[in-house]
């Protein structure tokens, strides 16, 4: 259960900037800054009680959003962040959501900084899209835009008359933010039935180094009102759903291919998707403790 408490649209004009740089020597017309937000309040309660958990309440919050945009020029320097606090797990929340620096260069975008990031064709289903999901705001009831985690990349567009060219470099892995056993318990296929761990889980993830990070590609292209689109990334999977020889929870190497396309059909729209998970440490598949490879295929209509 959701409560929208307020909803603040900032005036624009009180936040431009242009007059403040007046005695600076800035150009007026190559530069512009607005401000925007909103104040959100959510409380959730289960209708059943969980044994494992003492408390009913799954959100209880409170948040204020601030958004700008500064553009210098023909850059674009962009700010998204929640502040507020949280009654279920009682701490402070401070979330930067967004903090970019977008530029072209010689026909390129870049984008660089802490950004969410997403493609594929799927709604709340995800194949190719392996950037970092917050599956715990999901399941709590927050708004559908908090599933989609933020994580500091650095992203590569090129558009051209025949293959556009998307590419994400993650250089520090940016796992899920999944379910730890303190707002929800999850099932431990090692209980054989659902934990709440106290202290929660807190998987082992993988060495901040160059080799560890994530690289993501995608080239797609729109021929006669259909949208074409091939995938590839290499990092780590993003659940930990592998463990330790001392059975320890921690990521499993992932690399993935897939492929995707969406038309318009009838008075709708089809989309089709697939992936190829490789787990590279497992790919007989005879180590218990380790993800299997998969091969993953989504159909939708709309």
């Amino acid at each position: 259960m959701r409560a929208l408490l307020l909803l603040l649209l900032l005036p624009t004009a009180a936040f431009a900037q242009d007059d403040m740089w007046d005695d600076e020597g800035w150009d007026d017309e190559a530069e512009s800054s607005t401000w925007s937000g909103f104040v959100d309040g959510g409380l959730g309660t289960r209708f059943s009680d969980d044994p494992l958990l003492s408390s009913a309440s799954t959100l209880a919050e409170l948040r204020w959003r601030a958004e700008s945009k500064w553009q210098p020029g023909s850059a674009t320097v962009s700010f998204k962040s929640d502040f507020g606090y949280d009654g279920v797990e009682y701490d402070w929340v401070i979330d930067v959501r967004d903090l970019t620096l977008a530029f072209a260069m010689n026909g390129v975008d870049f984008k660089i900084g802490r950004q969410v990031q997403t493609w594929g064709t799927g709604d709340l289903v995800f194949l190719n899209d392996l950037f970092p999901k917050d599956f715990v705001s999901f399941f709590a009831g927050r708004d559908d835009e908090y599933l989609k985690a933020p994580g500091n990349s650095i992203r590569i567009t090129r558009y051209s008359p025949g293959v556009n060219i998307d590419f994400a470099w993650t250089p520090v892995f940016e796992p899920d933010i999944y379910l730890t056993g303190e707002r929800f318990s999850f099932f431990s296929p090692l209980a054989g039935g659902n934990v709440a761990p106290d202290p929660p889980l807190s998987a082992i993830e993988p060495d901040k180094s160059f080799a560890n990070g994530e690289f993501a590609l995608r080239l797609f292209r729109t021929i006669e009102g259909r949208e074409f689109a091939l995938y590839a990334y290499h990092g780590h999977f993003k659940q930990p759903n592998a463990l330790t020889p001392e059975l320890e929870a921690t990521f499993a190497p992932l690399s993935s291919i897939g492929a995707s396309l969406r038309q318009p059909l009838g008075g709708g729209l089809l989309n089709t998707e697939v992936a190829y998970y490789d787990s590279r440490d497992d790919r007989d598949g005879s180590d218990p403790l380790l993800p299997n490879s998969q091969l993953r295929f989504l159909l939708g209509y709309e």
